[in-house]
């Protein structure tokens, strides 16, 4: 047992995961300030606490399985992922205010499956793309449309079961990046961005709600809440505390936009808000490079790694935390519509956290267990 852990320690990316730790602790902190005066800290921080340390057992399991078995099973990952989302379209649950019916709450315990779905998808979407790249045309007019409807299939169903505008466009992020990291020609990407545009009229008319409409509109036509006490609302008092914040912030507990709960989900979405109140530029600028160093590290692994398959999970990883990370705080400092995305490891929910370091695990395998040289594409 003994000779196993050694050999853990030495095999699994132990960078990432003091990374990722580092991230969480910092969370931790943010999550007790923002939820010192306005809600009852201890539960907050308990529940993260055992998000914590779910997912760093998830991140010890999934490290020591080989991604190979994963992506073998893809069709019991696909079975999973369409269970949840059976569930989610009849039990789904979530904020009024926010319209997101992603959530599954059992015994007053919520999960998000959207989450956990995600990590199935970069395995799958990745297994599809090499089998693609190796035994068949990649670029073809048949590969391209089983790719696409691959994509549109999960897009679609997120959008139905879960109304949930955010995880679609992680989703799709996700997608764009491994397609181009497979080594699709930039002509498909052309035409399928022409069929985007093509399309946004259909589902600007049929699919998106107002709200959702609103919130799209917002940051970028005043004329959608001039007076900030509408949609705008969150964006606007999260300005307001980064503002006042200024370099080095007002102290841990001092944030008068913070401590007063004007921001709405300021332990949620918006913990980048408080950070940037109450521990300044300084503070939202460690943030930043945190999560900027574990996107190098998965793009660095990925790189490393020997096979096609282990490269794009890798690289899937890095862009659900780069889209994630750039969103949040885009909706945060008002460039980006507010739809509901969390800033990975420091804000509070414990799906959130649990699939992160899930993910991270999933990146550690692929340098737990290299592949020979004989595998290697790129």
């Amino acid at each position: 047992m003994l000779l196993q852990i050694k050999d853990f320690f030495r095999r699994a990316d132990l960078l990432l995961f003091t990374l990722s730790m580092i991230c969480s602790a910092y969370g931790l902190v943010a999550i007790y300030t923002a939820t010192i005066y306005t809600h009852n800290p201890a539960r907050y921080i308990i529940v993260q606490l055992l998000g914590i340390a779910i997912g760093v057992a998830a991140f010890v399991v999934i490290t020591v399985i080989d991604l190979d078995i994963f992506a073998q099973h893809w069709k019991w990952l696909y079975a999973a992922s369409a269970a949840l989302f059976v569930l989610l379209l009849f039990f789904g649950q979530g904020s009024e205010d926010t319209g997101n019916n992603g959530w599954l709450r059992f015994f007053g315990i919520g999960v998000q499956p959207t989450e956990i779905i995600k990590l199935a998808f970069i395995v799958v979407l990745a297994k599809h793309l090499v089998y693609l790249k190796t035994r068949r045309d990649l670029n073809n007019i048949v590969s391209i449309a089983q790719l696409a409807g691959h994509f549109i299939l999960m897009f679609g169903v997120i959008i139905v079961a879960a109304s949930d505008l955010g995880s679609a466009l992680v989703y799709f992020f996700i997608f764009a990046v491994l397609m181009f990291m497979a080594g699709v020609r930039i002509y498909w990407f052309v035409l399928g961005f022409a069929a985007i545009a093509a399309m946004v009229p259909l589902a600007w008319t049929f699919f998106l709600e107002d709200y959702q409409k609103n919130r799209i509109l917002a940051p970028y036509d005043p004329s959608i809440d001039p007076t900030n006490q509408g949609v705008n609302w969150q964006t606007h008092q999260a300005e307001i505390a980064i503002g006042s914040g200024q370099l080095t912030g007002t102290g841990l507990g001092e944030g008068q936009q913070t401590q007063s709960g004007a921001i709405f989900g300021q332990h949620t979405d918006f913990i980048f808000a408080v950070i940037g109140e109450e521990l300044g530029l300084i503070g939202c600028c460690l943030v930043i490079l945190l999560l900027l160093l574990i996107v190098i590290r998965c793009v660095q692994i990925g790189l490393r790694s020997g096979d096609n398959l282990s490269a794009l999970v890798c690289f899937g990883v890095a862009a659900s935390v780069t889209f994630q990370t750039f969103e949040n705080i885009g909706m945060c400092i008002g460039i980006a519509p507010v739809v509901g995305i969390t800033l990975p490891f420091f804000s509070y929910g414990g799906s959130s956290v649990v699939s992160m370091f899930m993910a991270m695990g999933l990146v550690s395998g692929v340098r737990y267990r290299p592949k020979p040289v004989r595998y290697q594409f790129y």
